[in-house]
C-alpha cells in the first residue's frame, strides 16, 4: 500500500454542496485556470445551466434560454464563453462574462454534447440524430460541416490531437476516431454496453471511458488499450487526476470510488449524494473533484482530505473545539 500519514487516514471527507438546481445534474465541466481562479458549469434536467467559482462552488450566475432539459455544458479554456447542448433541438453559445447568449444553433433533434476547440472558434455539437457537426463560430450563419456514421444517438463527442482528430461515444455501443478533414473514421472500438461517459485528457493523449461497471483507458490516437478496473456498481462518469497517479468514479451506488491508477486498488469511496452520479471531473489543478448527481446537487471533494484550500480550512486531529 502507498504510504499514508495517520493524519490523512484520520480526516472525514467533508464535500461542499452546491445546490440551486431544481432536476437531475447530468453534466459538468470545468474552464483552465484564468487569471480569476477556474471556473465550473453544470448541465441540469432544469433547462438552466449554472456558472460557479471552481474552488468555492460559490454560484456566480444562471445561462437562462433553453426551453428544454440541458444535457451537456462546456467552458472554453478562458472561461471567457460557454456551449450548452439542450432538448430544445438546440445548441447555444454564451458569453460566460455577462451570461448573455451569443448564438443559438438549431439542430433536427435533442442535443447531448458541445466542445469547443482550443482556440475557441469553432463549436462541435453531437446528439439524437446521429450527426457530429462542426460550427464557425466567426460564421455562424454557414452551415456547419457533418460527420455521419453513427447508427445512434451521439452521447460525447470531443476534439483531439490538437483539433485535428474527433471522439465521439454513441448508443450504438461504438466509440469512433474521425478525421476532421476527410471526416472519415480512422479507428473504431465496440463494446458489449453503450458507452455511459468519455473524457479525453490532452496531456499523454489518454481516453477515460465508462460502460456497465467498467472504467477503461485507452490511448486517444491509436484507440489501444491502456487497462480496464471493474467498479463494485454500474458506472457512469470517471476522471483521472491530472498527474494521473489515481482516478474517480460514481454511478447508481450513489457512492464515489478513488482508485490508484498504477495498482487499481480502491483507495477509498465516499457516500454523500442521494442519487445516482451522472458526472465527475477533476478540477485543472487537481485539487478537487466536482460531481453532479440525480438529487439535484453538485458536490465538490479534496482530493487531499485536510488540506486548507478554498472552503477548506486545515484541522488537525485532537485540534477539533
Amino acid at each position: 500500500l502507498p504510504y499514508r500519514s495517520p493524519v490523512s487516514m484520520a480526516m472525514r471527507q467533508t464535500p461542499l454542496t452546491c445546490s440551486g438546481h431544481t432536476r437531475p445534474v447530468v453534466d459538468l465541466a470545468f474552464s483552465g485556470i484564468t487569471p480569476y481562479g477556474y471556473f465550473l458549469i453544470s448541465a441540469c434536467k432544469d433547462g438552466k445551466p449554472m456558472l460557479r467559482q471552481g474552488d468555492t462552488g460559490d454560484w456566480i450566475g444562471t445561462f437562462l434560454g433553453h426551453k428544454g432539459a440541458v444535457w451537456g455544458a462546456t467552458l472554453n479554456k478562458e472561461a471567457t464563453k460557454a456551449a450548452t447542448a439542450a432538448a430544445d433541438f438546440t445548441a447555444k453559445v454564451w458569453d460566460a462574462v455577462t451570461g448573455d447568449e451569443v448564438l443559438t444553433l438549431a439542430h433536427k433533434h435533442i442535443v447531448k454534447s458541445v466542445n469547443f476547440t482550443q482556440d475557441s472558434n469553432c463549436l462541435l455539437t453531437g446528439g439524437n440524430d446521429k450527426v457530429l457537426r462542426i460550427y464557425d463560430l466567426g460564421k455562424p450563419e454557414a452551415e456547419p460541416q457533418e460527420i455521419a456514421g453513427h447508427t445512434s444517438a451521439i452521447k460525447k463527442a470531443l476534439w483531439c490531437n490538437n483539433d485535428q482528430q474527433i471522439l465521439s461515444a454513441a448508443d450504438d455501443k461504438t466509440i469512433r476516431l474521425w478525421d476532421k478533414n476527410t471526416k472519415e473514421a480512422v479507428k473504431s472500438l465496440s463494446f458489449d454496453a453503450s458507452v455511459s461517459s468519455m473524457e479525453y485528457i490532452p496531456d499523454g493523449e489518454v481516453l477515460v471511458i465508462t460502460y456497465g461497471r467498467t472504467i477503461a483507458f485507452y490511448k486517444a490516437h491509436s484507440l489501444d488499450l491502456i487497462k480496464t478496473v471493474d467498479a463494485p456498481a454500474s458506472i457512469h462518469s470517471a476522471s483521472l487526476h491530472p498527474d494521473k497517479d489515481f482516478f474517480v468514479a460514481g454511478g447508481d451506488d450513489f457512492k464515489l470510488y478513488k482508485y490508484d491508477y498504477t495498482t487499481k486498488e480502491e483507495m477509498e469511496s465516499y457516500k454523500g449524494h442521494f442519487g445516482p452520479i451522472h458526472c465527475v471531473r477533476f478540477s485543472p489543478d487537481g485539487e478537487l473533484y466536482a460531481s453532479g448527481s440525480e438529487d439535484g446537487t453538485l458536490r465538490l471533494w479534496q482530493t487531499a482530505v485536510g488540506k486548507t484550500y478554498g472552503l477548506w480550512k486545515c484541522v488537525l486531529p485532537g485540534k477539533f473545539t
